[in-house]
């Protein structure tokens, strides 16, 4: 099942305090970066967020789900109301995550 547009940008009006949000589309999902950083996605209208020490730490409960089969188990973020708890999630998270690969051109 696709994520739909309504719920990506639900997500997006949650964040759009964060300067430099954006996301890609792919294959009826939604791809999402801070800063360039990818830091989730949209899968089937849920948020999943990279399983990053400094998320994990500040949520009371954690439930991991798999974006697609086969895929690496991400956080899955339920309580999508709070702008606040959102945004110092991916702040947080983007101090710790590496450093996009620079794509060396052919």
């Amino acid at each position: 099942m696709a994520s739909s547009k309504e719920y990506l940008d639900f997500i997006l009006e949650q964040l759009s305090e964060l300067e430099e949000m954006s996301y890609r589309p792919m294959m009826g999902e939604y791809i999402l970066y801070y800063r360039g950083k990818i830091i989730g996605g949209i899968y089937d209208n849920r948020l999943l967020l990279k399983p990053v020490k400094v998320v994990m730490d500040q949520l009371r409960q954690i439930r991991l789900e798999r974006p697609y089969e086969g895929a690496k188990e991400m956080i899955l973020i339920e309580d999508i109301e709070d702008k606040l708890v959102l945004m110092r999630l991916i702040k947080e998270m983007y101090e710790v995550l590496p450093a996009p690969k620079v794509k060396k051109k052919a």
